[in-house]
């Protein structure tokens, strides 16, 4: 609609040759608008939907996103090995089956925050 209007301003027509919509006569600027405002409430209602689904599916106790790779037992497991200053990243990442990212993301990432807020 926007591009149709840019064009407009500058004196050049739309002439869709497939669905005869010309839009230098008040016919064709009608049926363009018209399909212009279908479009756009399709597009609502489509937003409409999803929004209810994901409430409805909240409403039964499911939450979107990626599932945990790590429970909070083996975030504290990984913790706890963390502090030993004999343990590698690489063997406390094969002892709980992970990759080096998600160490930093779960665990790493929790020490700094925890060490930053006894500070304060």
């Amino acid at each position: 609609m926007a591009l149709v209007e840019g064009l407009e301003q500058r004196a050049i027509g739309l002439r869709s040759l497939q669905e005869s919509i010309d839009t230098t006569s008040s016919g064709g600027k009608l049926i363009f608008h018209m399909f212009g405002a279908l479009a756009e409430f399709e597009r609502n209602l489509v937003r409409e939907r999803a929004q209810a689904g994901l409430q409805a599916a909240r409403a039964r106790g499911r939450n979107g996103g990626r599932q945990q790779k790590l429970t909070p037992q083996q975030i504290d497991i990984g913790r706890s090995l963390s502090t030993d200053p004999t343990r590698s990243v690489t063997s406390i990442c094969e002892h709980l089956g992970i990759s080096r990212p998600t160490y930093y993301r779960y665990i790493r990432f929790d020490l700094n925050n925890i060490a930053k807020t006894n500070t304060e």
